[in-house]
């Protein structure tokens, strides 16, 4: 007798397809892996860029001023800082934990093995923002002389500065071993700066993208599911903002306000960008409000937020992912060219600004490394949407 197979094999899902098709296509998996290298140095950035030894050994007393200064707000002020660091320290735990659970769950059948990868990831997010509220409700200040300065028996980071620790005795400084990239205009090192620029630039490509479409969703699912008045007004709305110049519309919403942050940079974004999204989820729901599923659902009783948000709403998101993965990209340019125009978050290094004090100084490097940073990570984050793009469409699918 030939023995019972103790595992049936499932048909892959939608999402297993695509993931497939995407990672098929060589350009798509380089740029995905270069997005991710990208992350990585947006988190890890404090283990190789810190003005804070790791050892610090005094009097025989050996203390971790970089542990120390971790979360302490006298040298991370920005709260994208704390987000990235709260990734680092106890989030690599997290994911750690969350990476076992999923692997452990691989053999199961589809329904369990997801469920269970949903509660274990829901739980490691539930943890990290948690932890994240802590530091920001309860921000850590010691006192200075637990930190170190440049003495004997203290072990330095590979770039021993901070972004914005100002130098005025090197200011302009041009390459040398000590100052890979050179200073700026107020001594601080550009490499540094340039660094932790990766951590603001990716935050506001991903927070921006991410209200933005859920707005643009919302809106444009209101406008295809119910019609009539609705659509007209949302319509409306659309087309003025479409009518006005984005650039502009960005430049009056920054001067409104006087003391700009990041999240403000993240909101004025959010306010502009989200026709596009809406109106792409519109016209999908006009496609499939009539479908022969949704009918179904009316007719099994489904409330109408089911029906929008549990039916239709998963089959329409198809050209909002490959927009959003674009807009990530758009997102980052605009920011840069706020903050090159003066018009961002003075308090926070942004490869913006680095630009923008190589115009005012005329230094070529002030200029080429935030520029090729600037282009390196758009062009990326371009060539992952064609991925994304490609791999959802079924005419390219063997």
């Amino acid at each position: 007798m030939s023995p019972v197979p103790t595992h049936v094999e499932e048909d892959p899902s939608y999402a297993e397809i695509v993931w497939g098709q995407f990672w098929k296509r060589p350009l798509a998996r380089a740029s995905f892996v270069g997005v991710l290298v990208l992350l990585a140095v947006a988190i890890a950035c404090p283990a190789f860029v810190s003005n804070q030894p790791y050892v610090w050994t005094v009097d025989g007393h050996t203390t971790s001023p970089w542990l120390l200064s971790f979360f302490d707000r006298n040298f991370y002020e920005s709260g994208v800082d704390l987000f990235f660091n709260a990734l680092l320290f106890p989030g690599s735990l997290v994911a750690l934990a969350v990476a076992v659970a999923w692997r452990r769950t691989r053999d199961r059948p589809r329904a369990q093995r997801w469920a269970a990868r949903r509660r274990a990831l829901g739980i490691g997010v539930a943890v990290q923002v948690l932890v994240l509220a802590g530091l920001i409700a309860f921000p850590l200040k010691r006192p200075k002389e637990l930190y170190a300065v440049d003495t004997p028996g203290a072990v330095f980071a590979p770039v021993p500065y901070a972004p914005n620790e100002p130098d005025l005795t090197h200011t302009r400084a041009p390459i040398s071993r000590e100052h890979p990239l050179g200073t700026d205009n107020v001594g601080c090192d550009v490499l540094a700066r340039l660094t932790y620029g990766t951590r603001i630039s990716l935050t506001i490509g991903l927070f921006a993208v991410s209200l933005y479409v859920t707005f643009g969703t919302i809106l444009g699912a209101l406008a295809g599911y119910y019609g009539g008045v609705v659509d007209i007004a949302i319509q409306r709305a659309i087309e003025v903002m479409l009518s006005i110049p984005s650039i502009f519309l960005i430049l009056t919403l920054a001067a409104f306000i006087e003391s700009r942050s990041i999240f403000h940079v993240m909101l004025i974004i959010s306010a502009v960008a989200w026709t596009q999204t809406a109106r792409l989820v519109r016209g999908e729901f006009l496609r499939l409000r009539n479908l022969d599923f949704v009918m179904a659902a009316r007719a099994a009783g489904f409330g109408e937020a089911a029906i929008i948000f549990r039916e239709i709403l998963p089959n329409a998101l198809g050209p909002v992912l490959v927009n959003a993965a674009f807009g990530v990209a758009s997102a980052i340019l605009t920011e840069s060219t706020i903050s090159f125009l003066g018009l961002g978050d003075i308090t926070v290094p942004s490869w913006g600004q680095i630009l923008n004090t190589g115009r005012t100084t005329g230094t070529w490097m002030l200029i080429l490394a935030p520029g090729f940073a600037i282009f390196l990570t758009v062009s990326l984050l371009n060539l992952v949407g064609e991925g994304v793009r490609d791999a959802m469409d079924p005419k390219l699918r063997r």
